[in-house]
């Protein structure tokens, strides 16, 4: 709760000082996209021992209302003892989680999903913290020239995955994405 409303949010309890913060598109609701990815890897990852929050955001769209509500989100895991912390977003939520991965010292890698690049300004200042960009090469919302830009732009160390294919919602490529991103995420929380 804040002074200017809730935040919605699912968490995915688990012991230690990993967790990941999820974050949604310029619309509303939890789960992810994928298929629910969010919630399918944030179960998964809780039997290993990471911690998972799904975030709503107050006011959709808002990129900075939204980084505020992720900077909450992030306190609120940092009371918790969580003090490594990767942030994923999609879409909208990938600008909203390369802002919040800049400013706070508590999250150690960034994920952004077909992401837009509007708001994405200072993605080169997430460097030395790990980022990966995944994309459908056939969204049809957000054209995957966006994550080659943002990988060109980003500091190292940095990945790009493009899947042919996919489009915005990263349905078509469902279990690809579950591989790689997981695959990521354990190597980002390992190091």
């Amino acid at each position: 709760m804040t002074t200017e409303g809730a935040i919605s949010c699912r968490y995915h309890p688990a012991e230690g000082e990993h967790a990941i913060l999820w974050v949604f598109g310029a619309g509303v609701g939890l789960g992810g996209p994928a298929g629910g990815l969010y919630t399918r890897l944030g179960s998964r990852f809780r039997e290993s021992g990471t911690a998972s929050l799904e975030l709503d955001y107050r006011r959709p769209g808002y990129l900075e209302d939204c980084t505020l509500d992720v900077v909450v989100g992030l306190a609120y895991l940092e009371s918790l003892g969580k003090s490594r912390i990767v942030l994923v977003g999609h879409s909208f939520g990938g600008a909203v989680a390369v802002n919040a991965g800049v400013i706070s010292d508590s999250v150690i890698a960034v994920a952004a999903l077909s992401s837009q690049t509007a708001g994405t300004q200072g993605v080169g200042k997430l460097s030395p913290k790990p980022v990966i960009f995944i994309h459908g090469k056939k969204d049809e919302i957000l054209p995957s020239a966006c994550s080659i830009d943002l990988h060109t732009q980003a500091g190292e160390p940095k990945e790009l995955i493009l899947y042919p294919g996919c489009f915005h919602g990263l349905d078509q490529c469902q279990e690809a994405l579950d591989r790689d991103l997981s695959r990521w995420l354990r190597d980002v929380l390992a190091a």
